[in-house]
């Protein structure tokens, strides 16, 4: 799970590292959250539970995360909390 933060938006994908593919990938930019009218660390929450949705359609409950560098605070943490809300074991 590889999370990349701009100033404005936060992308998320999951990607298998045995064939480099990704298998699914979710952002603010989607048309549910970027409806919404929140801040960005709310947007981050809803990135996060969209990813855990989509990853345990997929059948994927265990995923390595990767912060990319970025500190783990703020939107960040609060993709990664609601991740784990969500379902998804780190």
């Amino acid at each position: 799970m590889s999370v990349f933060r701009s100033n404005t938006q936060i992308y998320v994908q999951l990607i298998d590292d045995l064939t480099g593919t990704t298998v699914l990938s979710a952002s603010s930019r989607s048309k549910a959250i970027a409806e919404q009218k929140v801040n960005k660390t709310e947007q981050a929450k809803l990135v996060g539970k969209l990813a855990a949705e989509l990853s345990l359609a997929k059948g994927i409950n265990a995923v390595v995360f990767d912060r990319n560098g970025y500190l783990y605070h703020g939107r960040v943490k609060s993709l990664a909390d609601a991740a784990r809300e969500g379902g998804l074991k780190f």
